[in-house]
């Protein structure tokens, strides 16, 4: 892939994905638009890849949403405009592989798109989540619409509302459950590391089935959800359970969280 914003590598089945525009603050523009299409592309097909980790470069943010300077294209015809979230959002691009999200500094806007759909999300203690777009005249939409299936209604709106006059600590993602760990700075990229090793060391059809049976039931009712989620097993398990290394199963050794 030649990718110009991002930087990406594979590693023992973990590809590590790091937006790598520090001096925009990781925003996106149409080059970035147009490296996660291929990266999903590669991601979805490849086999190699049993999980995934985002993360940013540079020390003031995750990302800060799309780049106001530069922009995105965009059809002259409103009808014939689509949503970013169709370039960056994984589950949109049938990527059914488990992503982690390592936030540090400011996550912002568009950052959304990425975090509403992360499957492990973690930060640094230094990291705020705000959306912007309110206090620019803009209605906030797309963003705050998958992260109400996230976290509780009040707290989306609340973030949504008050837009830049307020910022979601990383004490309070954690209270809320946006975020399931906060780490120090130095300790945020290896821990997201380990975990996303430990979920690739596991029979990769169990886990790609488990998160599209989860993230596809989000669409439907409880009653359907269910339903549909007994032919995910019927599916996955004969395939899954081929995959399992018995001797690597771990007996008796187990982390406390």
């Amino acid at each position: 892939m030649d990718l110009k914003t991002v930087l990406f590598e594979v590693t023992d089945h973990v590809a590590t994905i790091t937006l790598n525009r520090p001096q925009a603050m990781n925003s996106f523009n149409q080059r970035m638009l147009d490296d996660f299409s291929a990266i999903w592309d590669r991601v979805r097909t490849d086999d190699d890849v049993h999980v995934m980790v985002l993360r940013g470069s540079g020390e003031r943010a995750f990302s800060t949403g799309m780049d106001v300077k530069e922009g995105i294209d965009r059809q002259p015809n409103v009808w014939s405009q689509t949503d970013p979230g169709e370039f960056l959002s994984p589950k949109l691009n049938q990527v059914w592989k488990p992503l982690v999200c390592a936030v540090h500094g400011m996550a912002a806007g568009g950052a959304f798109y990425w975090l509403n759909e992360a499957d492990i999300l973690i930060c640094s203690q230094d990291a705020t989540f705000f959306d912007p777009h309110v206090s620019y005249g803009l209605t906030a939409a797309l963003e705050p619409i998958g992260l109400a299936r996230r976290i509780p209604l009040g707290e989306t709106l609340r973030i949504a509302l008050l837009g830049l006059d307020e910022r979601l600590s990383a004490a309070r993602a954690l209270q809320i459950g946006l975020v399931s760990e906060v780490l120090p700075g130095e300790q945020l990229w290896d821990r997201a590391d380990e975990i996303a090793r430990i979920i690739a060391a596991k029979p990769p059809a169990a886990i790609q089935g488990t998160v599209r049976a989860i993230w596809e039931s989000l669409d439907a009712t409880r009653t359907q959800a269910l339903r549909t989620g007994l032919s995910y097993t019927q599916i996955g398990n004969p395939i899954g359970k081929a995959e399992v290394d018995r001797s690597a199963v771990p007996r008796g050794r187990w982390t406390l969280r």
